[in-house]
C-alpha cells in the first residue's frame, strides 16, 4: 500500500516516534511505501510532500516537534475542500492516510472518511483530554517541564517572600496543571473544571504567611475562569476552528491576589517551553506503540477509528466517540487537590 501521514494543531513531543514507527513497521513488515504531507491539512491541498523512506525517519523519534511540520487548517471551511483532498490524495496515488492530531485534525479525518476517503488516526493533545484514552504522547514530557519550572520558582519566591502564579497549559482540561501541581508541590492549584474561588485562594496564602512560610506557588491553566470576566483572551482573532488565544490568566490572577492579600506577587508563563524540546523516554515508547497500532489499522482497514491506549493496552474506537466531548478532571482528582491543600 502507499500511506500518506500528517500531523496537524500545535506541535508536541514524541509526533516523531508515531511517524518513526508506523512507517519502520509498515516498510519491514507490510512492504508498504509511505509519503509525508507537509503543514497538516495545509499541505495536502497544496499537494506539498515528502518521501518517507527507512533513511529519511532513522533517528526522528529521538527528536521533539514533527519532521512534517504543522498548522490548524480546516478543510471543512474551504469551499470544495474535501473534493480537493480527494483529488490529490488519487494524484499521488495514496490508498489509505493516517491523521496525527486533536479533536479538530480528527473532526477533518471524520469528514473526509464520511466521504468514503480510507483515513485513520492518531491521537494528539498536550492537554491530554481526548476523549476514550487514558493518555497521549506530549502530556509526560509537557507535566516533567512545568514541575521542574514550579521546583525553581519555590527557591526564588521563598528568597524574595513572594507569590508565584504559574500559568500553564490547559484549554478545557486541567491535567497539566494538576499533575505539575502535585508533583511541584503547589500550595494551590487552578483547574478549569472547577470555578476560581479567589477568596480561598487567598486564604490558603495567608495560612502559610502565618504559620512561617513567607510566600506561596499557584498553578493556574490557562483556560480557568476568573471570578468575574471568564477566560483571560490573548487576542481576538481566532483559528480556522473558532478558538481564540488564551493567555494571561495568570498576570490577572497575581494582580488579583496582590491586591486582596498585600503579598508581592509575581506571574510566569510557562506557555510554548511546554510543548518544546525532546519527548520523555515514556511519550517515546507511547508514540511507537501508537504508530506501530495505526499502520495496522489501515491494514485492518479500520477506516474512521483512532489508537487509543486504554490501561496499559492501545486498541482503537471510532473518531465519532473520541470527540464527542473533551475527557476533563472530576471529582476524584478535586478529592487530591482538597486533600494537598492547608486546612484553613
Amino acid at each position: 500500500m502507499r500511506v500518506a501521514l500528517l500531523t496537524g494543531g500545535g506541535d508536541c513531543p514524541g509526533l516523531n516516534a508515531v511517524i518513526y514507527a508506523a512507517v519502520r513497521k509498515g516498510i519491514n513488515h507490510y512492504g508498504d511505501e509511505f509519503i509525508g504531507f507537509l503543514n497538516g491539512w495545509k499541505g495536502v491541498l497544496e499537494n506539498q510532500w515528502m518521501p518517507l523512506d527507512l533513511k529519511a525517519i532513522d533517528g526522528i523519534q529521538l527528536k521533539g516537534g514533527t519532521v512534517l511540520h504543522s498548522s490548524r487548517t480546516n478543510v471543512k471551511k474551504i469551499p470544495g475542500g474535501i473534493d480537493k483532498v480527494r483529488d490529490v490524495l488519487k494524484q499521488n496515488k495514496v490508498d489509505a492516510l493516517i491523521a496525527l492530531g486533536g479533536d479538530d485534525t480528527q473532526s477533518v479525518t471524520l469528514a473526509l472518511t464520511d466521504a468514503g476517503i480510507p483515513g485513520v488516526g492518531v491521537p494528539k493533545t498536550i492537554d491530554n483530554d481526548i476523549n476514550g484514552t487514558d493518555a497521549t504522547f506530549g502530556f509526560d514530557t509537557a507535566v516533567s517541564i512545568a514541575t521542574e519550572a514550579i521546583d525553581r520558582l519555590h527557591t526564588t519566591a521563598d528568597s524574595h517572600n513572594r507569590v508565584m502564579v504559574v500559568e500553564v497549559m490547559g484549554r478545557d482540561a486541567g491535567w497539566i496543571a494538576y499533575a505539575a501541581g502535585t508533583a511541584g508541590g503547589a500550595h494551590v492549584t487552578l483547574v478549569p473544571e472547577r470555578p476560581i474561588d479567589i477568596d480561598h485562594v487567598c486564604k490558603l496564602l495567608k495560612y502559610n504567611y502565618d504559620n512561617g512560610k513567607h510566600y506561596g506557588i499557584v498553578v493556574v491553566a490557562e483556560g480557568c475562569h476568573l471570578p468575574e470576566g471568564g477566560q483571560v483572551i490573548g487576542s481576538a482573532e481566532v483559528d480556522s476552528f473558532g478558538h481564540a488565544r488564551l493567555s494571561g490568566i495568570g498576570e490577572a490572577l497575581a494582580d488579583l491576589i496582590e491586591k486582596k492579600t498585600g503579598f508581592e506577587t509575581r506571574s510566569v508563563n510557562l506557555g510554548h517551553t511546554q510543548r518544546g524540546g525532546v519527548p520523555s523516554a515514556f511519550d517515546r515508547i507511547l508514540g511507537q506503540r501508537y504508530g506501530l497500532h495505526a499502520i495496522d489499522m489501515v491494514h485492518e482497514q479500520k477506516w474512521g477509528r483512532i489508537a487509543v491506549l486504554k490501561g496499559t493496552d492501545i486498541t482503537d474506537i471510532t473518531i465519532k466517540e473520541a470527540i464527542s466531548c473533551n475527557r476533563r478532571l472530576d471529582q476524584r482528582f478535586f478529592d487530591v487537590l482538597s486533600d494537598l491543600e492547608s486546612k484553613v
